[in-house]
């Protein structure tokens, strides 16, 4: 047996109420890429954070290159030669992409940080990315996606042996996914070795040699070879049982009845003549690559971004949406951030006044006051409706991993019973079992007679939910397309219009056609 770069043996570790792993063991070779996969709350992150300093297990022990590590900090681990990219960004909002990017390693001149060499050293880490974002600008200007690109670029430049990579595609198109996937595999041939965490099985299939499986907080398989797995042998190694594919029932499109009109709008931002309608019981995906725009135009509905020309209806009249408490209380609009860590969420509140936040008002409208008891009432049933993994509903959600930040982010706008619901990047950091049931509860709502604007970068998503899509690119609207559950087709459709938008898109040919 190859000797192990980087291997758990044992590994424990418990947190008030609930032990998040249990003697799980886990073995990275050199030159491979590594999937470890489990539900939400399998323990996948806290094993991350005990490899990078972050927590320290209750028990077991941790080898690099065949010697037992206890790092005491992040700081230890990275010296060491492992390098990570965090599930939750990890970046400084007021520095620049390049100064996050080599925040570890900061070049210096005459004892001052040299401003010059850090822009030169971080772009071409921005290259291998195909990231188009001038090393000199603020993070805090950047989409969730591009952050995300920053993010593993950070993580790139440590050039380390070993990396550690929690969801690192949940904000990313498919074309920056296969632009990473490519660095990722040169990386692999190279000898470095990388721990590669996903939900999205089809990415797992497609880049990584070896697998282990967390549920539970325990080992369901250890460093396995993936070749001779299927889908569904992982799926159930993952939730115990097999996959239950969700399928949509019928739905009633109410073409007469417009819930939410966009007319020539123009906006601060640089989105100029957009047209757009969503109707009543229908499902419009917004698609595009990062910088493309879709969730600026989002947060231009709800009022959070300024609009400089056109006009917004909703119910067939004209909107003046100056903030996201009116868009909500005055014209039924939610919005479910694909950013809930800055603004999805508020991490420092529990689990019940975040779902319960939406509801303050009606609820005090109807019966002049509040009370827990009143908000547990009408936030508990969408809890446990969305499965939220909490000790209680009064942990802290900063506490929570990602994907059940994900559902409490869900949860509060589904409380709010929002007739307009505007949902961006809805199952980042989602569990298959979660995925599943998300979809079937987002179609749903749509049948039920609610207007869903999605958008999401997962391009399956995209076309099992949406009844039309939006294509945008550069801010502008380049097409529409009608979705006919062809993957194939409508996939080809939706990235002609992104790269040829002065074209019609057209199908691409099929296997039969290209033979003949």
């Amino acid at each position: 047996m190859t000797d192990a770069f980087l291997e758990v043996r044992g590994a424990t570790k418990d947190f008030p109420g609930v032990r998040a792993l249990d003697d799980v063991s886990m073995r990275l070779e050199p030159g491979q890429i590594h999937a470890l996969l489990g539900e939400n709350g399998a323990g996948k992150s806290t094993l991350i954070k005990i490899l990078t300093g972050v927590y320290q297990p209750d028990s077991g022990e941790v080898r690099l290159y065949g010697e037992r590590q206890r790092f005491q900090t992040p700081r230890d681990a990275i010296a060491a030669g492992i390098g990570v990219v965090h599930q939750e960004r990890n970046l400084i909002n007021r520095f620049s992409v390049g100064e996050n990017i080599l925040l570890e390693n900061l070049p210096t001149k005459s004892g001052l940080v040299d401003y010059a060499a850090i822009f030169e050293q971080a772009q071409p880490w921005l290259d291998a990315l195909d990231l188009h974002v001038d090393p000199r600008t603020p993070v805090l200007q950047l989409s969730a996606a591009q952050m995300q690109l920053v993010e593993i670029a950070k993580a790139l430049s440590l050039q380390t042996k070993i990396l550690l990579m929690d969801e690192p595609t949940g904000s990313i198109t498919p074309h920056e996914t296969e632009v990473l996937f490519n660095l990722l595999r040169k990386l692999r041939d190279d000898g470095v070795s990388i721990v590669f965490v996903s939900h999205k099985l089809e990415e797992v299939f497609a880049l990584c040699d070896r697998v282990t499986v967390l549920r539970d907080g325990r080992n369901a398989c250890e460093s396995r070879p993936l070749a001779g797995l299927r889908r569904a042998d992982i799926v159930k190694l993952m939730i115990g049982r097999d996959e239950q594919i969700g399928r949509f029932g019928e739905k009633v499109i109410h073409r007469d009845r417009p819930a939410l009109v966009l007319q020539g709008v123009a906006t601060g931002r640089g989105h100029r003549d957009i047209n757009l309608t969503l109707n009543k019981g229908e499902i419009v995906g917004l698609y595009g690559l990062i910088g493309s725009g879709r969730t600026e135009l989002a947060k231009a509905i709800i009022g959070a971004e300024r609009l400089t020309a056109g006009h917004i209806e909703v119910s067939g009249r004209r909107a003046n949406i100056r903030n996201v408490t009116e868009a909500l209380r005055r014209y039924r609009i939610g919005y479910v951030s694909e950013d809930r860590k800055r603004e999805g969420l508020i991490l420092i509140h529990t689990v019940l006044r975040n779902v319960g936040i939406t509801i303050w008002d009606r609820v005090a409208r109807v019966l002049g006051f509040t009370t827990e008891r009143i908000e547990s009432a009408s936030a508990l049933p969408y809890i446990k409706r969305l499965e939220v993994r909490t000790p209680s509903v009064h942990q802290t959600v900063g506490n929570l991993s990602g994907g059940n930040q994900q559902k409490v982010s869900v949860a509060k706008w589904l409380a709010a019973e929002a007739e307009i619901l505007i949902i961006d990047e809805p199952t980042i950091g989602i569990d298959i079992k979660t995925k599943t049931y998300l979809h079937e509860l987002i179609w749903g709502l749509a049948a039920d007679g609610a207007a869903i604007l999605l958008i999401s970068s997962d391009m399956p998503e995209m076309i099992a939910l949406a009844d039309r899509i939006v294509v945008m690119n550069d801010f502008a609207v380049v097409g529409e397309v009608q979705n006919t559950r062809d993957y194939d087709e409508v996939s080809h459709r939706i990235m002609a219009h992104i790269h040829d938008p002065s074209e019609d898109a057209v199908p691409a040919p099929t296997a039969a056609a290209a033979i003949a």
